[in-house]
């Protein structure tokens, strides 16, 4: 049987990177542990922790093709993020500017959510603990 310890990373291809990278740094508040450029690829590489645990890399290509998040398609459907309060958050994320649903509660955990997106409308959910 394979053993799998534990979830490496996420792999997020942005279509503006410094709005993407002042994101997912200056509003969620992701460590940098390493920014690379790769010339020959025109491409950023960034490398994101999340509570000192390598979690998100940022990449960056010239015109890549925009994703669908919605409708609902096969795929990735979101990225979410644990939180101890998620009015605190909520309110947080509309103090940037961003678009944030209303909170609603999982009907099967009785835990409350909402989702909002990141610059390329990859949603992103927050999720009280």
């Amino acid at each position: 049987m394979l053993s799998l310890n534990k979830i490496h990373d996420i792999a997020i291809i942005c279509s503006n990177y410094e709005i993407s990278k002042h994101f997912y740094t200056e509003i969620l508040g992701l460590k940098i542990i390493q920014e690379i450029y790769r010339k020959e690829r025109e491409s950023y590489k960034l490398d994101l922790a999340l509570n000192d645990n390598y979690c998100i890399e940022l990449f960056s290509f010239p015109n890549p093709p925009k994703r669908v998040s919605r409708p609902e398609a096969s795929g990735l459907r979101h990225l979410a993020f644990e939180v101890n309060d998620i009015e605190i958050t909520r309110k947080y994320i509309l103090e940037n500017n961003l678009f944030a649903e209303e909170i609603r509660m999982d009907e099967y955990t009785n835990k409350r959510f909402f989702f909002t997106n990141d610059p390329d409308d990859l949603p992103i959910e927050f999720y009280e603990v």
